[in-house]
């Protein structure tokens, strides 16, 4: 799926060189992938939180449009990406580039997330204190709301871990773009 370059060509009295890099396939797939999901699950978690923030007539974080954000860009670098592997013309120094400026802002995701979930307003803690130390069964507004708390601090946690998960991957995606830069990968 990966593989891309050109060989030289003559224009004029100049030859224009063009390398040859070579992606290994597997783990630019798995990437691809990967980040789609982290991306998705990113900017959805925080679009939900946004929208319960607004229906429940309270301020809205700036971690939160700030994920939806990210995880837009993120979506859009990886169409990018694929677009250049399509044609055959996928860069390592584009992607390490791209993927530098992600993981900056995959940094400060982790950081306001972590400040969310752990700092001032200790999200987890009242989350184990009054949600999953808690128990509601049966068909009732109360057993319905439980589920709805549940389901948000669960979501705190997801869209913390993705954060890291996301963080990773771009590592791995500069490590790996270094490599296809100094022909480490053959055909």
């Amino acid at each position: 799926m990966a593989r891309g370059g050109h060989s030289g060509t003559i224009v004029g009295s100049a030859i224009v060189v063009r390398e040859k890099y070579y992606w290994p396939d597997l783990q630019l797939n798995i990437w691809t992938i990967v980040m789609l999901a982290t991306a998705g699950t990113i900017l959805g978690v925080n679009a939900q939180f946004m929208q319960i923030q607004d229906r429940m007539d309270l301020g809205i974080p700036w971690i939160m449009p700030y994920g939806v954000t990210v995880g837009a860009l993120a979506i859009i670098f990886i169409i990018i990406e694929v677009v250049y592997i399509a044609q055959r013309k996928l860069l390592p120094g584009m992607m390490l580039l791209l993927s530098f400026i992600l993981l900056v802002l995959f940094l400060a995701g982790i950081i306001g997330t972590a400040i969310q979930l752990f700092g001032a307003p200790k999200i987890n803690d009242m989350c184990n204190t009054y949600v999953f130390s808690a128990n509601s069964n049966g068909p009732s507004y109360n057993t319905l709301a439980y589920l709805q708390q549940k389901n948000i601090c669960q979501c705190w946690q997801a869209v913390f871990a993705f954060w890291v998960v996301g963080t990773v991957f771009l590592v791995w995606m500069m490590i790996m773009a270094s490599q296809v830069n100094s022909n480490q990968y053959h055909d």
